[in-house]
């Protein structure tokens, strides 16, 4: 809500993930990342964990001939995210599930890491 009163939707309420205490939304995870360069798609996710209730973790398909790790990632969310909004998590991976429109689909994202424990082909 703006200094107005003006209400402005940022992300789906599925897409938002409560970590700590705060509410963060994926699509504003996804934007810092997308501004890094070498990253050809990002799914942000909330995963179920003990301590934070959810954590964010990211899955990220790298530009093709890009060399980068999830650490990198991880340190370019720290200087442009609040401290909870940065990523617990960084999965790199050669492709993303989509619907056949071409919308990837997180719930698959979020299934596919609760079946591996958070090991679906971690960077």
């Amino acid at each position: 809500m703006d200094e107005d009163g003006y209400l402005t939707v940022v992300d789906r309420k599925k897409d938002m993930i409560k970590t700590g205490g705060e509410n963060v939304a994926s699509r504003e995870v996804e934007e810092v990342i997308y501004q890094l360069p070498g990253i050809f798609e990002v799914a942000v996710i909330g995963v179920a964990d003990p301590y934070w209730i959810e954590k964010v973790v990211a899955i990220v398909v790298l530009k093709e001939g890009i060399t980068m790790n999830a650490s990198d990632i991880i340190a370019w969310c720290r200087q442009h995210l609040a401290p909870y909004k940065v990523p617990k998590e960084v999965v790199i991976t050669s492709a993303l599930p989509k619907n056949p429109t071409g919308k990837i689909l997180k719930r698959e994202l979020r299934r596919s890491l609760a079946e591996d424990s958070g090991h679906m082909s971690p960077a």
